[in-house]
């Protein structure tokens, strides 16, 4: 489905990951203004079934998503428009394990991974000059447990993202509550286990996502069943990470933390700032970022106006945020403070059943 939308210097398609059913179909496209935050109505890109995580190639000509299944999982490939923001199918490759939940490309794109929640494992795809996939590389499984004896039976590879350098993928694994550690090869697209071979959180704390600070010094991981961020100093020699906070992402006198978990986490291109999602409680954290340690400071909590906020994207410029409330089938839009990093909705809500992902590609 060709979507001809008008394009300026300032403006993005914005691609959204759902989980499909009555009222969503697969990928959908808005076109955002970066100058003055306005962003259209959703439309149907491409039709797909549950591809709930979405990455961008860095030459910004193909887009990848997950095809979120129980059974075997698989990574969906396509090319992209910039002018028009069609979407072409070139087709799909297994994922390497269930339940696929995240995936990423490595800064040469020349690699693509993918985490498998269901099957607790991970998994490294060639990409091709085209943009399409090659089988699997590698696959590692993951193995073992933590305290939770409903949540943390087995691994739960939960994300994958490669460091700034390009050498290392870390993977938080909400099964194990810790954050394995791989030495990525680009240029054969395999893993390889590191020494050290992982991080650790809080037993029973659940790390879902995670994010590196602009100039690579430090990792923020949001841990789901915890409520909590952990900072950890990182290591860009080894891939080493070394622990020096912990904090909660919610309100101190908010009385539902029990029932609460978190979602999404990203860090400001500025350094300054990094937000956390908070599902139930419904809000984005603010933090304040100290420039020497890394160390976070609670500065808001902001509603997300909508339910169960399971991811958020900082536009390009910083000047905004896109939140996406899974539970209540809602897009909103925020403007974004560069000086004290807090949030202000701008009015804008549009309807998109159940949102999951957003990415930015610029329109050309």
């Amino acid at each position: 489905m060709a979507l001809c939308l008008r394009t300026t210097a300032a403006e993005y398609h914005v691609y959204f990951g759902t989980y499909t059913g009555a009222k969503s179909k697969g990928i959908y496209l808005s076109r955002f203004d970066s100058s003055t935050g306005r962003l259209t109505p959703p439309e149907l890109a491409v039709g797909a079934k549950n591809p709930s995580f979405l990455a961008v190639h860095p030459t910004e000509r193909f887009l990848y998503a997950v095809g979120e299944t129980d059974g075997k999982g698989s990574v969906l490939a396509f090319s992209l428009d910039s002018k028009s923001g069609h979407l072409t199918t070139l087709g799909q490759q297994s994922a390497g394990g269930g339940g696929p939940c995240h995936l990423s490309v490595d800064a040469t794109g020349k690699s693509l991974l993918v985490a498998n929640y269901g099957s607790g494992s991970v998994a490294s795809l060639p990409v091709r000059v085209d943009g399409s996939l090659g089988e699997p590389a590698s696959v590692i499984q993951h193995a073992g447990s933590s305290v939770n004896p409903r949540r943390q039976a087995g691994p739960h590879a939960h994300a994958i993202n490669v460091s700034p350098d390009n050498r290392f993928a870390l993977v938080p694994d909400l099964g194990l509550d810790k954050v394995l550690v791989y030495r990525l090869n680009s240029a054969t697209a395999t893993l390889n286990t590191n020494e050290p071979p992982f991080g650790s959180v809080e037993h029973g704390a659940g790390p879902r996502h995670l994010a590196f600070s602009p100039d690579g010094r430090f990792v923020y991981v949001i841990n789901e069943m915890g409520s909590s961020v952990t900072t950890f100093n990182y290591d860009p020699r080894n891939g080493a990470m070394f622990e020096t906070q912990n904090t909660s992402t919610l309100p101190k006198d908010y009385e539902g933390a029990a029932a609460s978990s978190c979602a999404e986490i990203a860090a400001h291109s500025s350094g300054r700032f990094v937000y956390a999602s908070n599902r139930w409680h419904d809000s984005i954290a603010v933090f304040a970022v100290d420039p020497k340690t890394g160390k976070l400071t609670p500065v808001q909590h902001e509603s997300t106006q909508g339910k169960t906020p399971r991811h958020f994207a900082i536009d390009p410029t910083g000047r905004w945020l896109i939140a996406e409330n899974q539970g209540s089938d809602s897009v909103v839009v925020f403007s974004l403070d560069a000086q004290t990093g807090k949030l202000k909705p701008t009015g804008q809500t549009l309807t998109l059943g159940s949102p999951v992902c957003a990415v930015f590609v610029t329109a050309k």
